[in-house]
């Protein structure tokens, strides 16, 4: 399922993360930049927006805290619900978020070394066919000292904002991912096909034998699903 990744915009995380760190900077994409049109095309959000980087909103900024967790996830002020499900099912797959959020340990902060902090990340979505690697810098969209979109209970971790930063980068702003499919997103995270079965128009609850059908299905998607 997995594959080498094709670089988004040509933009190489590890070249420049390293010139980030020859030059103590931290970077700055000129691709995404923090700028209105990185934030919508039609309504703008609520209030004054401010981009911070995780150490102007919290004093110990974190990748993960105590691990990546598929319950302490917030939708944020777009309506998005659709990519916030499918985050949490990514973080019940280990060999899943490890291939979308690469090098999670490298890409950790590391208090003891601040000097190896470079402002830069970069995650991977399977779009059309290949692997896109799309590095993003840390500047978020805040307001009154918060984050806008989506964001983890724990305020100081930072994974699902910075890889919903990377899909919005990827979707031309935050305001284009208003009103998707959780299905959409996890072919997008996965690489696999999806398929989405509404409970209520198929109505199992009448039909015992599609009832007992679509639990079989399940044990085996669970059984022998991507792990």
């Amino acid at each position: 399922m997995f594959s080498s990744s094709t670089l988004y915009k040509n933009q190489n995380y590890d070249l420049l993360k390293r010139n980030c760190l020859k030059d103590r900077s931290l970077f700055e994409d000129p691709e995404f930049p923090t700028t209105d049109k990185s934030l919508y095309f039609k309504k703008a959000p609520a209030g004054r927006v401010e981009w911070k980087r995780p150490g102007e909103i919290s004093d110990e900024p974190h990748l993960f805290v105590e691990g990546i967790s598929a319950h302490d996830l917030h939708q944020g002020s777009v309506g998005n619900c659709w990519f916030v499900a499918a985050c949490s099912c990514l973080a019940l797959k280990p060999q899943l978020w490890k291939k979308v959020i690469p090098d999670s340990d490298d890409q950790e902060w590391d208090h003891k070394r601040p000097e190896k902090y470079a402002g830069i990340f970069h995650f991977q979505f399977w779009i059309f066919g290949e692997w896109l690697d799309v590095v993003v810098d840390d500047r978020l969209p805040t307001t009154n000292g918060e984050l806008l979109y989506c964001h983890s209970k724990p305020n100081n971790e930072f994974w699902s904002a910075l890889l919903e930063k990377a899909y919005a980068k990827l979707s031309g702003c935050y305001e284009s991912l208003e009103g998707g499919n959780t299905a959409d997103a996890v072919v997008d995270f996965s690489g696999a096909v999806a398929e989405s079965i509404n409970l209520e128009t198929e109505a199992y609850y009448e039909d015992k034998e599609k009832e007992d059908h679509l639990f079989e299905d399940l044990l085996k998607l669970k059984a022998y699903g991507p792990q």
